[in-house]
């Protein structure tokens, strides 16, 4: 995937920042950080509830990131395609694979095992907890490659590297604010798994 460092003119900028990831990789804490920034709004999984055009109806200025969005991505393409820009949030496969086992019977990765993943009497039992996590992980992360291998506008974040990684965001989206703020709010844990290390 081509990373494009910045934009090539502060008039071209898209107006809405949409961040894809698999979850379990901080995404909570950077929409936190994201809410100190000047003149934008920011969000996490702020319209999952919604059906229809309005699943994707975010506002101008405004960042989202969720996790869910990754099944989501032809009307991605399709309904609002290069007007925004994109980020792949990142964490060390293996530790979001096992931060997903420690909750393996909630949100997503349920859904991900018990409806995605199926077997019936007539078929041998599913494989292990972990290699359903790693699964998940990596059909997530493919999906979310493959679409922004299209998109003009794409940026690279990892936890590892969380700090060094939103001040080069700020400065691509030309982006300015309570930068301390955002900064400390980064050094936070939000919605944690019982068990996991901090990146």
């Amino acid at each position: 995937m081509t990373e494009h460092s910045i934009f090539p003119h502060a008039s071209t900028r898209p107006d809405r920042v949409i961040v894809l990831c698999t979850g379990r990789c901080g995404s909570t804490t950077l929409a936190r950080a994201c809410s100190y920034l000047d003149g934008w709004t920011a969000a996490h999984e702020s319209r999952t509830h919604l059906t229809g055009p309005a699943r994707l109806d975010y506002p101008a200025r405004h960042i989202e990131v969720d996790n869910r969005l990754s099944w989501f991505l032809g009307r991605l393409a399709r309904d609002i395609g290069d007007t925004a820009a994109y980020v792949h949030l990142s964490r060390d496969p293996e530790a979001v694979a096992q931060s997903f086992a420690r909750r393996a019977n909630q949100g997503i990765l349920r859904a991900y095992r018990q409806d995605i993943l199926t077997h019936t009497r007539w078929r041998q039992p599913k494989s292990p907890l972990i290699e359903q996590c790693r699964d998940h992980v990596d059909t997530v992360t493919a999906n979310i490659e493959a679409f922004l291998g299209t998109r003009r506008h794409v940026m690279r974040m990892r936890i590892e590297e969380i700090e060094t990684d939103f001040d080069r965001f700020c400065d691509w989206i030309g982006a300015t604010g309570d930068l301390g703020a955002a900064r400390a709010e980064l050094t936070r844990r939000h919605n944690a798994t019982q068990g996991d290390h901090p990146a």
